[in-house]
């Protein structure tokens, strides 16, 4: 009975961990969709610090996803035979790049245009590197951890290999590796956001991560936590001394604001190495606490870290719907909103305080939705519910 419940708790900080990025993630798509239109929170010289905090610390959600789904794809090959695991992750992989050029695709814009037609972002990232890694469960594990180890710290060295513009004529399949894309196949207008390369280096570390799984808590918390240390002393270092890390070095300013987020604007498309050494940083001791404490609603968290791309894919219906909503209150015609978040119309769009309570709002409405499918889910064993 012991053994079970270190194992149950062990997983239950997993789906928390993954259930509380989901709840940040959904602040991010809430602010796309409600907030004034005109600004980038990462990039404009005026921009207010708390809408820059705010999409900031949104970026621990994807390397979140990326990473736990290698732990995932780990904890599944330590219990089931290696031709099932790259089966699964083969047909998932498949399976969430159809649904992120069709089903969420049409969530981000509510119309059926070429501009465009099809939208790639984290969804299709995180499938491709599945289908990466359904063949790289072959290896012994420490070849594919050490694999991901190279492509994620090296990435900065491809940023003078790949610059799109200098390969006008190669093909962008090639380019989609470390850049983000516009593809036109067939007339078909394609637009990468997430470069694919670093992701699946990711990955391949969060599946090297999940033999930490069989150690005592203690013995895992506290590599957590020092292995989260480390990675922020490294960002730290690295980012003061611009010597390596981000195609961006930073740029002291005259103004700690000014300097404090050109220190802190990293890049995301792809993720430099800095990038992920300051998110994973933060990541790796929040999951060690998570393990030692019972967290305010702990238990609703966990039920929607159980039900992760049923729940990504209901707010992105949810949060747009919303904004057609607020843009009809704000006089506009709800055709107006039937629009990707780049083509917000001028005018649009509400303060921060809006936007905080109209993620909360989401979130709340959302949950009794998860957990009716988190029910179904522990109750049932059919085959189709483990690729939603």
């Amino acid at each position: 009975m012991g053994a079970m419940s270190v194992s149950q708790h062990r997983l239950e900080s997993i789906d928390w961990l993954r259930g509380f990025v989901m709840i940040v993630m959904a602040l991010d798509h809430v602010r796309d969709y409600l907030a004034v239109s005109g600004l980038n929170p990462m990039t404009d010289p005026e921009i207010p610090i708390p809408l820059f905090i705010t999409r900031w610390m949104t970026h621990i959600c994807a390397p979140t996803f990326v990473l736990l789904a290698g732990v995932s794809a780990g904890l599944m090959a330590k219990r089931r035979p290696r031709m099932e695991v790259s089966c699964y992750l083969l047909t998932r992989g498949l399976w969430l790049i159809l649904l992120e050029a069709t089903v969420i695709t049409f969530a981000w814009k509510f119309h059926l245009s070429n501009s465009p037609a099809v939208i790639l972002q984290v969804i299709c990232t995180i499938g491709v590197a599945m289908v990466l890694l359904s063949g790289l469960v072959y290896l012994p594990r420490y070849v594919v951890v050490a694999l991901g180890i190279i492509i994620v710290a090296g990435g900065n060295l491809l940023d003078g290999l790949l610059p799109a513009s200098a390969y006008p004529n190669a093909n962008p399949l090639w380019l989609g590796i470390h850049r983000q894309i516009v593809w036109m196949p067939f007339g078909i207008r394609v637009v990468v956001y997430y470069p694919l390369l670093s992701w699946s280096g990711l990955m391949a570390c969060g599946y090297g991560l999940a033999g930490l799984f069989s150690w005592t808590p203690q013995r895992r918390q506290r590599f957590l936590v020092a292995l989260g240390s480390g990675l922020l002393i490294l960002f730290v270092l690295l980012r003061w001394s611009r010597l390596y890390g981000d195609p961006n070095p930073w740029q002291p300013a005259q103004s700690w604001k000014h300097s404090m987020i050109s220190f802190l604007n990293l890049e995301k498309y792809p993720p430099s190495p800095l990038f992920l050494a300051v998110t994973l940083g933060l990541i790796f001791p929040l999951l060690a606490l998570v393990e030692r404490y019972r967290s305010p609603l702990h238990d609703a968290i966990v039920t929607i870290g159980r039900v992760p791309l049923f729940y990504y894919l209901i707010h992105l219906y949810v949060v747009h719907l919303l904004a057609m909503i607020a843009g009809v209150l704000q006089g506009f015609p709800a055709s107006a909103l039937l629009v990707d978040i780049g083509e917000k119309p001028e005018g649009y769009g509400f303060g921060l305080t809006v936007v905080y309570l109209a993620w909360i709002g989401v979130v709340i409405v959302l949950y009794p939705a998860c957990r009716w499918f988190a029910g179904i889910k522990a109750r049932r064993d059919d085959w189709w519910l483990s690729y939603l």
